[in-house]
């Protein structure tokens, strides 16, 4: 049983949610985002609250899916009325990342530059070694934030290379001389 699945979602002002045959859409402020769920799950939209319940108690999926369900359609109506947010930091000599339009361009150390195109409904800003990425869709931003950090991982003995805002490498010590 779902903890969280078990207690109804309230809605803020401002937001509107349908369901349409399993698609669920939401509206704000900021925008709109729709996502397909399966039938296993009912999803049932009353005054200002929404509610979860599996449709069919002996199927194990059903219960697996309640409390995801509950986690996407919390992020989805937070995003409709307040962006995430994620901070890249950039370390190391010559690295450094550009805004061209619509596309990235970083220089990491390699003997080419790559070029990464920033995905619709995201925005993306760059000040010095710092990639600020701002979006409603939760899922999307920390997609699109992995594959930057995935282009050069934070290495452990100087700490070069792309790593999140919060994040903490663990340092080695290098060779020691006798």
């Amino acid at each position: 049983m779902s903890r969280l699945g078990k207690r109804p979602i309230s809605i803020p002002e401002k937001t509107e949610i349908t369901n349409r045959e399993g698609v669920i859409t939401v509206k704000g402020p900021l925008g709109e985002i729709s996502r397909n769920f399966k039938k296993e799950i009912a999803i049932t939209i009353a005054d200002k609250e929404v509610s979860l319940a599996p449709t069919s108690e002996g199927v194990g999926s059903a219960f697996a899916l309640w409390g995801t369900y509950v986690a996407h359609l919390k992020n989805m109506i937070s995003g409709v009325n307040k962006k995430f947010e994620r901070k890249l930091i950039i370390e190391g000599i010559g690295y450094r990342a550009e805004l061209a339009g619509e596309k990235i361009n970083f220089s990491l150390g390699f003997s080419h530059k790559i070029t990464l195109s920033i995905p619709k409904g995201l925005s993306v800003s760059v000040d010095k070694n710092i990639i600020t990425i701002s979006g409603i869709d939760k899922e999307l931003l920390g997609q699109f934030a992995a594959k930057i950090r995935d282009l050069k991982k934070p290495e452990p003995y100087k700490g070069k290379g792309i790593r999140y805002e919060n994040e903490v490498i663990r340092r080695k010590e290098g060779k020691k001389s006798v």
